[in-house]
């Protein structure tokens, strides 16, 4: 099985994530992408802080996990560090399988439990302040 796992400080290449395997039959992406609203309030940018050394160790460990819980033949998981402004790609998950079921059972297994388990930080600014939001986009106190 194939397992790609970065933390990157510039955008996501949603592109070189894609591409199958002849075994392949399905290939599930998902991208999530900077809105401009959350719970009411207007959101202007991101910003995204990691323990880098444990979370890259944690994404390899999810990869591994989602490999073995589905049958799978690649695992690619990048995360987005840094200012992110409206409509970038803050993270992405690409999961290639022989079937779609498995692709799409395996690419929610792999985003939930990164968003739930990885130190990853997102802080929101508003146009009238900020804050930090644990992995669930509550606002952490």
């Amino acid at each position: 099985m194939g397992i790609l796992v970065r933390l990157v400080r510039g955008p996501i290449d949603v592109a070189a994530l894609g591409g199958a395997s002849p075994p392949d039959g399905a290939m599930c992406l998902f991208v999530g992408v900077v809105r401009n609203e959350n719970r009411g309030r207007t959101v202007l940018r991101l910003e995204y802080e990691a323990y880098e050394e444990m979370a890259l160790a944690l994404m390899e460990e999810i990869a591994t996990e989602t490999g073995r819980r589905f049958p799978v033949t690649a695992v690619r998981l990048v995360h987005r560090l840094g200012r992110l402004d409206i409509g970038e790609a803050s993270v992405a998950v690409a999961i290639s399988s022989p079937h779609r079921g498995e692709a799409f059972a395996a690419c929610r297994f792999a985003i939930d439990t990164l968003k739930a388990r990885v130190p990853i930080w997102k802080k929101e600014v508003y146009a009238d302040g900020s804050a930090w939001l644990d992995g669930q986009g509550q606002a952490a106190d």
